[in-house]
């Protein structure tokens, strides 16, 4: 006689649940809230480009000797709001010459015939440090600059300069909003995902509890396992969001002149904290919560 066949039951261990969905879950949390940090990250970038172009025209006078015009500019060296950075490049001269060629180039139309003379005058273009690019602090440069002997006029686009600065408040003050409101949105997500996980596991809780286990001793593996599956999703998520860059930056060249690695190392770093933080956090208050119903209320 051929034995029943028994049905085989898959016993439930301790600190196990379907651990797919959880890490699936958290993985496309984090990918959002990472797509958004590259944003913030790319616009710092971009406000950092703008304002490290924001130039003051110091025309000079005609007929000055080269051993003035490089006075000048030691002058202009030594001033307080020239960017210290590389200082080598924060001024830059240009020769009459230059810039009508340069005028003529953008133009097509040679001012020279006509006017007989170059009427342009040598200039230094000079980099503002980020702490003056203010309306009070660019007007005290102006007419500190103008003093200097052999200037003949310093010249800034005073409107670009402060629509740059509203701009970038507006900006700053909406990004911190939204991703104060992405994070508490993720946070609960990843919450609410761990707690439904661990759902099916709140009777073998109650009994590790009513045979005398300690509270650490039954939180321990959901702990343990909350941290890995944090840490996968975070992964996972930074796998994805380095994907989606480097496809963005292969069909939009210009975007490769604002990518930051470092700080982009630094988003996924923190997308693998963050995961591990909330899923052992959300872990940690579901497993407690289990822990304190009734047998009744379990049901």
């Amino acid at each position: 006689m051929c034995e029943l066949s028994k049905p085989k039951f898959r016993k439930k261990k301790l600190g196990t649940y379907p651990y797919i969905s959880v890490v699936f879950s958290i993985t496309l949390a984090l990918f959002a809230i990472g797509v958004f940090g590259t944003l913030v990250i790319y616009s710092k970038e971009l406000e950092r480009t703008v304002r490290d172009n924001v130039k003051i025209q110091v025309y000079l006078k005609n007929q000055l000797t080269a051993q003035q015009t490089q006075n000048i500019k030691k002058q202009l060296q030594d001033k307080n709001f020239v960017t210290k950075s590389n200082p080598e490049k924060s001024i830059a001269f240009v020769s009459k010459e230059e810039a009508a060629q340069q005028f003529i180039k953008e133009t097509g139309e040679d001012f020279k015939n006509f006017l007989g003379e170059n009427p342009l005058r040598d200039a230094y273009l000079v980099k503002i440090d980020q702490a003056y690019h203010d309306k009070v602090s660019l007007s005290k440069i102006k007419k500190e600059t103008e003093k200097i002997q052999g200037v003949f006029q310093v010249y800034y686009v005073e409107n670009v300069i402060d629509s740059i600065n509203e701009n970038v408040t507006k900006i700053g003050l909406i990004l911190m909003g939204l991703v104060a409101l992405l994070l508490l949105t993720v946070v609960l997500l990843i919450n609410n995902t761990v707690r439904l996980a661990l759902f099916s596991q709140r009777f073998i809780i109650r009994s590790m509890q009513l045979v005398g286990a300690k509270r650490w001793f039954i939180q321990r593996p959901f702990l343990f396992q909350a941290s890995w599956h944090g840490a996968l999703a975070g992964m996972l998520a930074s796998l994805l969001l380095f994907g989606l860059i480097s496809i963005a930056t292969r069909r939009i060249e210009d975007l490769a002149l604002l990518q930051n690695t470092d700080r982009l190392f630094l988003l996924g770093g923190s997308l693998v904290m963050l995961g591990i933080v909330v899923a052992v956090t959300s872990t940690y208050r579901a497993v407690a919560k289990y822990l304190r119903l009734s047998l009744d209320e379990l049901f």
